[in-house]
């Protein structure tokens, strides 16, 4: 389904990427981590790279808010790492295991990212905060996905920032001053407000105009 969302977020390790903590916000890619579940869940599928930080967070917004998640986000996770998948993985009832390219994590992370986007067709793209391999993935995504919405939150900071320098194009300012991130995504994904949320995607209407509630 083109509709379908993808998002590269990482809480940056300021011991091992000190460069990109020292720019990041913390509070601000968690605000918008959990405000892009609230907009897409039951109305678009969401799908990431599993990451020990954010897999948690849209867990927890997702059971939050009192919805079967489970067909509307989609987790890729390498097999690399395989002993540190985290438990909220089980919780999750679409992941998609990649396989461990000769034990070397530079193979296997760009074998599962391969994936993610020759198997989507996406919509476009939401980068939040990050290290390296957010960088990593936008520059994977424009080749594979071309043409595509890609969405640096700027105000999250990290390496959002170099994915930001890197788009040849002209981003608004509300990127980086609008910190409402529900109505920041309702408009840069240009998802309505007045979307249903529908249990599965193969129940929701393909004309978008007829899935808006209307009142009794």
């Amino acid at each position: 389904m083109e509709e379908s969302i993808f998002l590269s977020a990482s809480v940056p390790d300021p011991k091992r990427a000190p460069e990109f903590a020292e720019t990041s916000n913390s509070v601000a890619i968690t605000s918008a981590v959990r405000a892009l579940v609230h907009v897409t869940l039951g109305r678009r599928v969401l799908v990431w790279g599993g990451h020990p930080a954010i897999t948690p967070m849209i867990k927890f917004v997702a059971e939050e808010m009192g919805f079967d998640y489970g067909e509307w986000v989609k987790l890729y996770q390498s097999l690399y790492f395989k002993d540190q998948f985290p438990q909220d993985n089980e919780k999750f009832g679409n992941v998609v295991y990649t396989e461990n390219i000769e034990n070397d994590l530079d193979k296997s992370l760009r074998h599962m990212r391969e994936r993610m986007f020759s198997e989507n067709d996406f919509r476009g793209a939401i980068f939040v905060g990050g290290m390296a391999g957010v960088i990593d993935e936008f520059e994977l995504f424009a080749q594979l996905q071309p043409g595509k919405k890609v969405i640096p939150v700027l105000s999250t900071g990290g390496a959002t920032l170099k994915v930001a320098e890197r788009i040849d194009s002209e981003l608004g300012d509300d990127l980086l001053n609008d910190l409402d991130y529900v109505r920041l995504f309702h408009r840069k994904l240009e998802v309505s407000a007045r979307e249903e949320r529908y249990l599965s995607p193969d129940v929701q209407p393909r004309d978008i105009k007829k899935r808006y509630w209307r009142p009794d």
